[in-house]
């Protein structure tokens, strides 16, 4: 078996507020803004962290995804609104600090820094389109 040479270059989250994703990607967790490509009054906005210029996350509008149906679009949209459609997992050296800087944007928390039976410290918050937002501490 061949090793392949290659890296996460971005994740996809669904967004359907584009300003408050902004808002939460930008000013509560510190992301770089890389791109906002405006089409047919729908956005996609890649952001990232910055010294990681390579790994980003893309923001898209779900309902322009090809191929979906009227009805899936319309589960996607209860699967949003419950908080169960996307997430992803960030680290940082400081979860109790990020934890506090977040938490001031009045972001909605899920879990405060917890420490886990599994060997990690972690929180967890919802963005404004009900993806779930998982930190932990990165290891040192």
């Amino acid at each position: 078996m061949t090793v392949m040479d290659i890296t996460i270059h971005s994740a996809m989250l669904p967004q359907d507020d584009p300003d408050a994703a902004l808002a939460f990607y930008r000013d509560a967790l510190g992301f770089e803004v890389r791109a906002d490509v405006g089409y047919k009054g729908m956005h996609w906005i890649t952001v990232g962290p910055a010294g990681q210029p390579d790994t980003s996350i893309v923001l898209y509008p779900p309902e322009a995804t090809p191929g979906v149906t009227d009805d899936e679009r319309r589960a996607i949209a209860e699967m949003m609104a419950k908080g169960t459609f996307a997430s992803i997992n960030l680290a940082t050296p400081d979860v109790d600090a990020f934890f506090d800087r977040v938490q001031a944007h009045d972001a909605e928390v899920v879990q405060e820094p917890t420490n886990q039976p599994y060997g990690v410290r972690d929180c967890a918050f919802r963005d404004p389109s009900g993806n779930l937002v998982r930190v932990q501490q990165a290891a040192r």
